[in-house]
C-alpha cells in the first residue's frame, strides 16, 4: 500500500580543529562535487554564485533529483579507476565529497582516487546526531545489527532508512513496516507486512508527530544521517517516548573534513581558512 504526502523541498571520534591547507593552483579550479544531499545542494549554490568552474555529480539512485545550478552528471564512474580516468579526463583540480554519511562505498572509493590521481580531497558532511534527554535510543554499529535488533514479538516499526536495506529487513517478518522513500517503489516491497509513505524532505515536528501517531508507531529505525532535514522524527520519537533505534555511521580511512560550505571555499581559496579536519 503506498500513500502519497505532499513533497517539500549522514559513534565518531572527538573532532580536531586546525587550519586547513590552502590549495593554490597555477589554474583557476575545476571542481567535481560529488553530491546527492542538501549539504552538497548549498555548496552548488555557492560555487556558482562565486563563478567557481564545477560539475555536481548525482549517484542516480533518485528517480527526479533536484535541479542544480552546475553542469550535472548523473550515474556511477566505474569504482576506483572510472573515477581517476574521470578526474583526469575532464582535468578536474579538485574534488569534493558531500554525499551521504551511509554513501561509504564511493566516498573510499574517492579518497582511494583522489590519491592515486593527485587530486586534493575535501568532504563536507553535516555532524552526527547526539542522544538528548528524552531520548530513548538503542545504538548498532551496523544494518545487520539492526536487523538482528528486531527480534521479538511484533511490533509497529517506522524504517527511515531509504529503499536500500528494505530486502535485509526481510529476516524479520513479524513487523509491521512504515517505509519512508523519495520515489515509488519500483519493484515489489520485500516485507509481507508494510505501508509506503512517499514524502521529500526537508520534514518538520509537527508532520512527524502526525506520521507516528497516525501509524502507531512503536519503534525507528534510523541512520545516524545528521543535519536538520530528516531530525525531525528524532524529536516526535521524543516527545512521544518512542524509542530509536540508530545506526551508527560506517568507518572511513582519514580524509579532511569540514561541516560548513564557508570551510569548502575557504580550502578552494575563496574566503576565510578556518576549518576542522577529521579521521574516520
Amino acid at each position: 500500500m503506498v500513500s502519497h504526502a505532499g513533497l517539500r523541498d549522514s559513534s565518531m571520534p572527538d573532532l580536531h580543529h586546525k587550519l586547513l591547507p590552502r590549495v593554490s593552483p597555477k589554474h583557476a579550479p575545476n571542481v567535481l562535487v560529488l553530491g546527492g544531499t542538501t549539504e552538497a545542494g548549498a555548496l552548488a549554490q555557492a560555487l556558482a554564485a562565486s563563478g567557481i568552474r564545477a560539475c555536481y555529480s548525482y549517484a542516480g539512485r533518485v528517480q527526479t533529483p533536484r535541479p542544480q545550478p552546475l553542469p550535472t552528471r548523473v550515474g556511477g564512474f566505474g569504482g576506483v579507476a572510472g573515477l581517476v580516468r574521470y578526474l583526469a579526463d575532464e582535468r578536474i583540480t579538485h574534488l569534493i565529497d558531500a554525499t551521504h554519511p551511509f554513501a561509504a562505498r564511493m566516498s573510499a572509493n574517492a579518497i582511494v582516487a583522489a590519491r592515486q590521481a593527485g587530486v586534493p580531497l575535501i568532504a563536507l558532511t553535516r555532524p552526527a546526531w547526539t542522544a538528548q534527554a528524552g531520548d530513548r535510543w538503542q545504538t548498532v554499529a551496523d544494518m545487520p545489527s539492526a536487523v538482528a535488533a528486531l527480534g521479538g514479538a511484533p511490533r509497529r516499526v517506522l524504517l527511515a532508512l531509504g529503499r536500500m536495506h528494505l530486502a535485509e529487513f526481510a529476516a524479520q517478518p513479524q513487523h509491521h513496516y512504515v517505509l519512508r522513500l523519495v520515489d515509488p517503489p519500483a519493484a515489489p516491497i520485500p516485507l509481507p507486512d508494510h505501508h509506503v509513505v512517499v514524502d521529500r524532505g526537508p520534514f518538520d515536528v509537527a508532520g512527524d508527530l502526525a506520521l507516528l501517531q497516525r501509524h502507531r508507531i512503536e519503534l525507528v529505525v534510523s541512520k545516524n544521517a545528521g543535519g536538520e532535514g530528516a531530525s525531525a522524527k528524532l524529536a516526535a520519537a521524543r516527545q512521544l517516548g518512542v524509542p530509536v533505534l540508530m545506526v551508527q555511521r560506517p568507518v572511513l580511512p582519514a580524509r579532511t573534513e569540514v561541516h560548513e560550505v564557508a570551510a569548502v571555499l575557504a580550502w578552494l581559496g575563496h574566503g576565510a581558512t578556518l576549518g576542522v579536519a577529521r579521521g574516520v
